[in-house]
């Protein structure tokens, strides 16, 4: 017996993308654009605002007498605030999907931003990037299940074109900084909190039809068995602890260029950090456009080859990098971080399919072990550049690619069928 729906309220943004009770049979091949629009713009918009805060380093070094070490912490504060609440958003989430916590989150961002503004001293510097994080740490893993909702079935396209949403915003976070905030000083930053609200406004609006259609998903597959027959326990924990360590390998390394490749820049070729900006954005910018490859190709030639080639391709770049003039730097920077940034959609939609049912729980996780990783490298790093200098940073960091060689590990999922 069919169970009748009624639809939920019109708008502007949602109206083309309401599911009815007529349409849901159908709703995995229907890709729903404009849900995906809005929720990579959302995160366009968060990794904007969070970018900001590495962005302006080099003004919150000069301005607050900070060491690299000092630096390293507000990042590892950042990060750690983001890492250990993601897994259990994601856990709570996947039980009772909490459509309108995505503003929440963001609200939290809002609060970290002008607290960053108005911080007198560097104590409130890490408050502010606690709160940022944490917003993080709410915003990702629902708005990974919502991106899964409107795929239509293209999970990796669904992943890759969320993700570049975030990419984006963290490529054109140091343009912003270096045109508001580092000519206008700490307080620039209260004016990037304006982002903030208008990503609420959406993500309310995102809201409604994210309850209604993770309704008809529960309705539909709320008898359905949600264990993957293929392969066994044993061999799927074995499948997420390799993806872990890529996910180290990846995160530990792209930390070196986000948050100390301006030091680099400047310590090596003696650039100011107002130009140092631009290559940084060359970089970010070549993460989001690779990432939006990453998705798309892993749903026609297999995750497992994406993996493969985007973190162990990078390795012959990453152990040129540390030797190379400035035109050279940029150049294989670009490059690295076109090849690498392909493999986190890829990583996530393997893990989901190798854990159906669990969507929060696997974004949470992965997306919570990457700013981890993210934080714990830029504390570690800090350390190492006091100790030997930011140079030598990027030398013992050009080894870490070649940790994808342990893609060989995972299991060869094409041609499986995976309960979902």
């Amino acid at each position: 017996m069919q169970t009748k729906t009624s639809p939920i309220p019109e708008s502007p943004l949602l109206e083309p993308l309401v599911l009815s009770a007529d349409d849901s049979t159908n709703a995995r091949e229907r890709v729903r654009y404009r849900i995906l629009g809005a929720i990579s713009f959302s995160h366009f918009l968060n990794d904007l605002m969070q970018s900001i805060l590495l962005a302006i380093y080099p003004l919150l070094k000069g301005g607050f007498s900070l060491s690299f070490s000092q630096i390293g912490l507000i990042t590892l504060t950042y990060q750690i605030t983001a890492s250990l609440l993601q897994p259990l958003v994601g856990i709570y989430t996947d039980r009772r999907p909490q459509a309108y916590s995505l503003a929440m989150g963001m609200c939290l961002t809002f609060i970290g931003l002008l607290t960053l503004a108005f911080a007198p001293n560097y104590h409130v510097l890490l408050l502010a990037a606690a709160f940022i994080g944490s917003g993080s740490s709410i915003f990702h893993p629902e708005a990974s299940r919502v991106a899964r909702l409107a795929s239509g079935g293209r999970y990796g396209f669904a992943q890759s074109f969320f993700q570049v949403g975030g990419n984006a915003g963290s490529a054109f976070g140091p343009v912003l900084a270096a045109w508001l905030i580092i000519p206008n000083g700490q307080r620039g930053v209260g004016w990037v909190s304006i982002a903030a609200l208008l990503a609420m406004l959406i993500l309310v609006r995102i809201a409604g039809w994210y309850s209604h259609a993770q309704a008809l998903h529960i309705r539909k597959h709320h008898a359905q068995k949600k264990t993957n027959s293929a392969l066994s326990n044993r061999r799927i924990a074995g499948a997420i602890l390799v993806l872990l360590v890529l996910i180290f390998s990846k995160y530990f390394y792209l930390t070196s260029l986000t948050s100390y490749y301006t030091f680099y820049l400047m310590s090596k070729f003696h650039l100011t950090a107002q130009a140092a900006q631009g290559p940084l954005f060359v970089f970010l910018f070549a993460v989001a456009l690779g990432t939006i490859l990453g998705g798309p190709i892993g749903d026609r030639i297999g995750r497992r080859r994406v993996i493969w080639g985007s973190i162990l391709g990078a390795a012959p770049f990453a152990l040129l990098l540390p030797h190379m003039e400035l035109r050279w730097t940029i150049t294989l920077t670009f490059i690295i971080g076109f090849i690498i940034a392909s493999a986190f959609s890829a990583i996530l939609v393997f893990a989901q399919e190798l854990l159906p049912g669990k969507v929060g729980m696997v974004s949470g996780l992965f997306f919570g072990f990457a700013f981890g990783m993210g934080g714990i490298g830029a504390a570690i790093l800090g350390k190492v550049a006091d100790v030997h200098g930011i140079e030598y940073v990027y030398s013992i960091c050009a080894y870490l690619p070649l940790l994808g060689v342990l893609t060989i590990l995972l299991p060869d999922t094409a041609g499986r069928r995976v309960a979902r």
